[in-house]
């Protein structure tokens, strides 16, 4: 169960991922591993949170020895994997995609082909990682919840949460079609949704927003499978880009969600980019809560950023 100078490694699968497809790349994954000799351990997850668990007794029990756990599944297994790793800097953490959103892979520069992921990662010398930034939720209850892609406040939260728990993401999934689950449910909440009045406070200046749509803080530029919501968005600069959109009309929203895969959105009225480490969002009526395409809960609540909190094994860098 070691590799080059003692490195323990351990895999975390969500088997169900993407309707199962995550079965299958665990499969061609298992192959490799066997086929060049590489001794590790396999946990699956059986239900939401498990991951997470699994990721704090990996990290309590080698506590002091330096170990890579691995991440086999999507955002949402990462997300998790993240929660329960992030206060142990002798573990590293990677990922393999395996979902149907995959936008870590995205932002960290992880190739899309899982074989070619692992082979990537196992080609770094000594595995070496790079510690990465992460965004901290506190709620008001006083949990606290890291994301290492995005967290968001209104229609993006809405709208992950339905497709999240609906049945038709499974279905197009089967399909190969698994981010229609998104169009399919963002069409129905332009219908729907109900902006609301908003105030965020980004280290200490307050703005008020009387009709917003959404706020996004970003710890890298992708969510939303794809989304360039952020495009300078870094996980390494010790800042988050939050991005808020108001006073839009609700065919002008649908412009800015047909153009945030290429960052376009930047440019529409209504559309605005800040940095900060420390955020604080309120609103008028409770408003739903994502991070990491998760659902949280509701508003209001505080965001900050943990400057280089986590080692990381990707392809990204922190230089």
């Amino acid at each position: 169960m070691r590799i080059k100078n003692g490195t323990k490694i351990y895999f975390i699968i969500n088997p169900q991922a993407k309707n199962g497809y995550c079965q299958k790349v665990w499969s061609k994954i298992e192959q490799l591993l066997l086929e060049k000799g590489i001794s590790y351990e396999a946990f699956f997850t059986n239900y939401r949170g498990h991951a997470k668990e699994i990721a704090r007794k990996l990290a309590e029990k080698e506590e002091g020895r330096k170990t890579l756990i691995i991440a086999v599944g999507g955002d949402g297994t990462m997300h998790e994997v993240v929660n329960g790793a992030a206060s142990f800097q002798h573990v590293n953490l990677s990922y393999i995609p395996g979902g149907s959103g995959n936008d870590f892979s995205r932002g960290f520069g992880i190739p899309k082909d899982p074989v070619a992921a692992l082979n990537q990662l196992l080609n770094k010398e000594d595995l070496e990682a790079t510690l990465t930034d992460l965004g901290k939720v506190s709620k008001k209850d006083g949990e606290a919840i890291y994301f290492i892609n995005n967290m968001g406040v209104g229609l993006d939260a809405s709208i992950a949460r339905e497709v999240n728990e609906s049945k038709i993401k499974g279905y197009l999934n089967r399909l190969s079609l698994g981010k229609l689950a998104y169009v399919y449910f963002l069409l129905k909440n332009l219908v729907t949704f109900k902006k609301s009045a908003m105030e965020i406070v980004i280290d200490g200046k307050l703005s008020t927003y009387e009709n917003a749509w959404f706020v996004s803080v970003s710890n890298q530029p992708f969510y939303g499978g794809g989304m360039k919501i952020s495009p300078n968005a870094s996980p390494f600069d010790d800042q988050l880009n939050i991005t808020v959109v108001h006073k839009i009309s609700r065919l002008k929203i649908l412009f800015v969600f047909i153009t945030v895969f290429w960052g376009g959105h930047v440019a529409f009225k209504g559309v605005e980019a800040f940095t900060g480490k420390e955020i604080r969002i309120s609103s008028l009526h409770p408003l739903p809560v994502h991070a990491d395409g998760e659902d949280i809960g509701t508003t209001p609540l505080k965001v900050i950023t943990c400057h280089r909190l986590l080692p990381i094994s990707s392809n990204a860098s922190g230089q």
